[in-house]
């Protein structure tokens, strides 16, 4: 077979084709720093890229899902510290205006306070994240949840509890609706009431109230009812004698698993309701204080009502404070686990990102060595060419 020049030529632009291609092939992996850049070039390791790369995908939404959660929390653990001050602060005007020297001027500045602190209150109550969401609307985040009324204030959001994925199988709650952490708190000492009749004429006062037995407790409604300023009887819905005895300032009624003391002296037919406790909104609790206060004082009966105002305001004061910081618990609650799943998933990642590397990362040493190899041979390939050319039968005999 005779190998003429033309075929010589083809050999060697296809080796040279061949060299080239996988010097260029090597460099883009030096320069990317993989293996390998399409399927085709590692089928098996790319598959198990893939698999890698849509794990790590998933993990970092969820970090990202966990991030917003842990700065809506923040946010909202922030405004509930803020709200428990407020009422701290509210407690102690109430306690101040309840000591009975205060004058109806000092009262009337009591109130102002109080009304401050109301506004304070509102305005947390309608406290807005970075990205302008109310905290406290539930699912109608872009709606402005509080308002004030003449009795308090009124709620425009709703009942919704937002919720986002920290994890496979793991949400968390982001917020609380305002209507949970300032609506629903319970009035009196969080089992029943006990308020004076609107028409006693006595200086009878409630003062603490307790569940002696929770086994007799029925939630049913009961009436104090003074025959005499130091006689009553305790009659339920049916009107049925359940207690009676004879009564002297200071003392606790039992009946019915409860108690209740009061202080002062009631006249004769004034009587004191005993109610199941229900929920009222802590700015109904401040306005109804505020008022009270703005009422004044003089005479014994208007310092009976006063009195008998305020103590019912510190009954539910309390509930607001031990409410909100329920509420606050459980976000500290939702807080850490967060903060846990965040934990995890940088572990997560970090693993996962080792194992792509394992798979698609480039040995540097061996690939730049194999590169300078294949340069190598490129080069002499060139120069062989070159001799293998310069070679002719007549030349030498020409020579």
């Amino acid at each position: 077979m005779r190998v003429t020049q033309s075929f010589e030529q083809s050999q060697f632009l296809a080796t040279i084709d061949s060299l080239q291609s996988t010097i260029a092939q090597n460099q883009n992996q030096v320069s990317s720093g993989l293996a390998f850049t399409e399927p085709s070039q590692d089928p098996a390791a790319a598959g198990a890229v893939s698999g890698l790369d849509q794990a790590l995908s998933q993990s970092q939404q969820y970090t990202s899902n966990a991030n917003s959660a842990q700065t809506s929390l923040q946010t909202e653990n922030t405004a509930l510290t803020q709200i428990q001050n407020q009422l701290q602060s509210l407690s102690s005007l109430a306690l101040e205006a309840n000591s009975g020297t205060e004058s109806s001027q000092n009262l009337t500045a009591i109130a102002a306070q109080a009304t401050q602190i109301q506004n304070t209150l509102l305005s947390l109550a309608n406290t807005q994240d970075g990205n302008g969401n109310y905290i406290f609307a539930g699912f109608a985040a872009q709606t402005q949840p509080f308002a004030l009324t003449a009795t308090g204030a009124s709620y425009a959001g709703d009942q919704g509890q937002p919720q986002v994925q920290i994890a496979a199988g793991q949400s968390v709650a982001t917020g609380d609706s305002g209507s949970a952490v300032f609506n629903e708190i319970k009035t009196g000492n969080g089992t029943f009431t006990v308020t004076p009749a609107a028409g006693n004429s006595g200086t009878g006062v409630v003062g603490a109230s307790t569940v002696a037995d929770p086994s007799a407790v029925t939630g049913t409604d009961y009436t104090i009812d003074f025959a005499t300023p130091t006689s009553y009887q305790v009659l339920n819905p049916n009107n049925t004698v359940v207690a009676s005895g004879t009564y002297a300032a200071g003392q606790t009624l039992a009946f019915g698993g409860l108690q209740v003391t009061l202080s002062g002296q009631p006249a004769a037919g004034d009587k004191f309701n005993v109610a199941p406790s229900t929920n009222q909104s802590i700015f109904t609790t401040v306005q109804n204080l505020v008022t009270a206060l703005q009422g004044g004082t003089g005479t014994p009966a208007q310092q009976t009502q006063l009195s008998n105002a305020v103590a019912a305001a510190l009954g539910n004061i309390d509930q607001a404070i031990t409410h909100t910081s329920t509420i606050e618990a459980d976000v500290g609650g939702r807080l850490n686990a967060v903060t846990t799943q965040l934990s995890v998933a940088t572990s997560q990642q970090t693993q996962l990102q080792k194992s792509v590397s394992a798979l698609q990362g480039l040995n540097y040493a061996s690939a730049i060595t194999t590169l300078d190899s294949e340069n190598t041979q490129l080069s002499a390939a060139f120069q062989a060419y070159t001799i293998t050319q310069g070679l002719s039968l007549f030349k030498y005999i020409g020579s």
